[in-house]
């Protein structure tokens, strides 16, 4: 198993999730594969079939939470430097093309979410980014021809 970085509030909505299926979405299946084996004939009780079903795949995303979390390793963001661009840095670029401004956070794959401009480190404009420092620019190939972003500012979260 290799160790995965991520953000504290990554953890912890990690923590959350798992919680809430071990202890909220788990008693509610079982108490409906109780319900359902009192309608009788278990061979065609389609019903009793779908909540095990229901349970086996709950099952399994606590066992993927569990051993992302047993693998994941907080890091402390204030620990990283900000004079160029790393994993949990939020950068400020500019296009060269169209002088349009975006801000981008850095993370993990996991934590990503573009539709709010928080790109995996592994994404071509995450790779892209990396170890670039404030005014330098960065040419990023994707599938339409190459990005060019200037870096205007980076900062982290504390």
């Amino acid at each position: 198993m290799s160790q995965q970085y991520i953000s504290r509030e990554g953890r912890q909505r990690l923590e959350a999730e798992l919680h809430t299926l071990k202890f909220t979405e788990r008693p509610k299946i079982v108490a409906e594969i109780k319900r359902t084996r009192e309608l009788g004939d278990l061979s065609e009780n389609a019903e009793y079939h779908a909540a095990k079903e229901a349970q086996r795949h709950l099952e399994r995303k606590i066992s993927e939470l569990e051993q992302k979390i047993a693998r994941s390793q907080v890091i402390d963001t204030s620990q990283i430097p900000s004079d160029k661009v790393y994993l949990f840095a939020t950068v400020v670029v500019r296009d060269t093309d169209d002088g349009e401004e975006i801000t981008y956070k850095v993370v993990p794959a996991d934590e990503a979410d573009v539709d709010n401009d928080i790109i995996s480190v592994a994404s071509p404009i995450g790779k892209g980014l990396l170890g670039k420092s404030v005014g330098e620019i960065a040419e990023i190939p994707i599938p339409a021809g190459i990005l060019r972003y200037e870096i205007i500012d980076i900062s982290r979260d504390d």
